[in-house]
């Protein structure tokens, strides 16, 4: 039973193992970790047939019967092992001082030492970004909350190009950090570092490599680390809790959340409700759950990723972004945010708040002036395409630049019609999106007619500048929602490509996969 993300390997593998002449005892299993309840909706009944199918081969491989119920009385130790530091004046002034330096060192030791094993390249921030501007994109009481945001480096400018992306590491709320300390009886001022056990010596204390980390203190490595107010546990996390309840109702209920008959109970109770860490831990009194097991069980701290809005040419020494603020209504009728957008949406930049970051690669390459462009971004989608638009006006005063048509979509037109006046600037006069330049701007309002417009209609209205542009070199660039979008766009490229070139739809998608090899098809698309 295999996730979906080596779903690729397991096929091969078990086409290898046909090829060979075995026999499969019984059909692949393949489970999707984005499924509600998990890879575990379908590993269950996937195992208790591979148990059946093996009982009928040999019974002796199951003395007792393979609907025997696990002992739940034994539990293994955890994989982390966490050390108590002495606090001395060193190490306390070391791990205090509140300087950006020290903060970024205490950020790497943190993540470093986790059992996550984040990245090491996404362990110490690249640099701090520092708010300078916060302002609503979207018209107050439209129902969305879209904003536009603008940072500026502090201390170390690092190189970006328009495409690049960048990481934030959003900071938990910290109500919520003092109230999961304080509910599992922590001390945050405690100075620790943390390793995984030896698997080969689960009695040592920790690996060579790791023991040489320096410590930080307690509250810095959960805020920094452990997703405590925001992601909800998996299955495990419950089945570890039942072994410290000491309430007898409590560890029942545990119990039965974490066996495969409770599996839908816990999928309303959890992962449809979308409960945190902090608020399953409440829900049960009695467990007081020792901190290693925490620290391996809570799901891991993550940054999130942003398409960046600007041009490095056109905004010098500055960082935008176009964020929209995720929300949503549980069940229960209990709003919901995303941890980071509801976090820098209710930054004040007069404040002088700092973020750490870290730069990358994303999807959409950098174009040159001399590549056409036909740009699609509905939405927030948009975002990276301001970047390419501003830095091509740049460019258009120093020579010949080639043209851009771009296809933007939105709801209403006085609702969320993202940077209308930045479009329309650069559309008009000889600008970098204009007609007269042999590009064009061309927006779809889903909902202001009563038939819905999205940007692939507007894309089939104006398929002769599109199938021309194609013709004449242009590389396409499509970001926003990976719903339907993505597949929809793609399927009207091959409906123009064969309107426009007289060739059958077959080859009009062949036309399309020679263009994506060739690298000048490009996605970014995102949940």
């Amino acid at each position: 039973m295999v996730p979906l993300s080596i779903l690729f390997v397991a096929k091969k593998l078990d086409k290898r193992l046909s090829d060979l002449g075995g026999t499969p005892i019984i059909e692949r299993g393949l489970g999707d970790d984005q499924h509600p309840s998990g890879y575990e909706g379908s590993l269950d009944p996937w195992m208790s047939l591979l148990w059946s199918s093996l009982y009928q081969i040999n019974p002796s491989l199951f003395p007792i019967g393979v609907d025997v119920v696990p002992d739940m009385k034994l539990l293994d130790q955890s994989k982390v092992s966490v050390r108590y530091h002495v606090k001395d004046g060193a190490s306390l002034i070391y791990s205090t001082t509140p300087d950006l330096e020290s903060r970024a060192s205490q950020i790497e030791r943190a993540r470093l030492m986790s059992p996550a094993r984040f990245p090491s390249d996404k362990s110490r921030p690249h640099c701090w970004l520092k708010m300078t501007r916060n302002c609503l994109l979207t018209r107050a009481g439209s129902g969305r909350d879209v904003r536009h945001l603008e940072f500026g480096f502090h201390s170390i400018e690092v190189e970006y190009e328009v495409g690049d992306v960048v990481e934030m590491l959003p900071s938990q709320n910290p109500d919520a950090v003092d109230a999961f300390i304080r509910r599992c009886n922590l001390d945050p001022e405690s100075i620790i570092t943390v390793q995984l056990r030896d698997s080969s010596n689960p009695d040592a204390d920790v690996d060579a490599d790791a023991a040489s980390g320096l410590p930080v203190r307690l509250r810095t490595f959960v805020e920094s680390t452990m997703d405590v107010a925001s992601a909800s546990p998996r299955r495990y996390f419950f089945e570890v809790m039942s072994y410290f309840a000491t309430a007898e109702h409590e560890k029942e209920r545990l119990e039965y959340f974490a066996s495969a008959e409770g599996r839908d109970d816990l999928y309303q109770y959890n992962q449809k409700e979308r409960r945190t860490v902090l608020e399953v831990l409440e829900d049960f009194p009695s467990v007081q759950m020792p901190f290693e097991w925490l620290i391996q069980l809570i799901p891991p701290l993550k940054t999130r990723a942003f398409s960046i809005s600007s041009s490095p040419i056109a905004h010098p020494n500055e960082v935008h972004l176009t964020m929209s603020v995720v929300s949503w209504v549980t069940p229960f009728k209990r709003k919901r945010y995303g941890l980071c957008s509801k976090w820098l949406a209710g930054l004040d930049p007069q404040q002088g708040v700092f973020v750490p970051v870290w730069f990358q690669k994303g999807l959409l390459p950098a174009p040159s002036p001399s590549l056409p462009l036909i740009l699609i971004g509905p939405g927030t989608g948009c975002a990276p395409f301001r970047g390419f638009v501003a830095e091509r006006a740049v460019q258009s005063q120093y020579g010949p630049t080639a043209p851009i048509l771009f296809f933007f979509g939105c709801r209403n037109k006085e609702d969320d019609f993202l940077y209308s006046d930045f479009w329309l600037f650069h559309s008009q006069d000889g600008g970098v999106l204009s007609e007269e330049k042999g590009g064009g701007f061309y927006v779809a309002f889903s909902r202001d007619q009563p038939r819905k417009v999205y940007v692939q209609h507007k894309m089939q209205e104006h398929g002769q500048r599109v199938w021309d542009l194609l013709s004449n070199g242009a590389s396409v660039y499509i970001a926003g929602s990976s719903t339907k979008m993505p597949s929809d766009v793609m399927s009207t490229f091959e409906e123009i490509i064969s309107k426009e070139s007289g060739v059958p739809k077959e080859a009009a998608a062949r036309w399309l996969r020679a263009l994506e090899k060739a690298g000048r098809y490009h996605v970014e698309a995102w949940s």
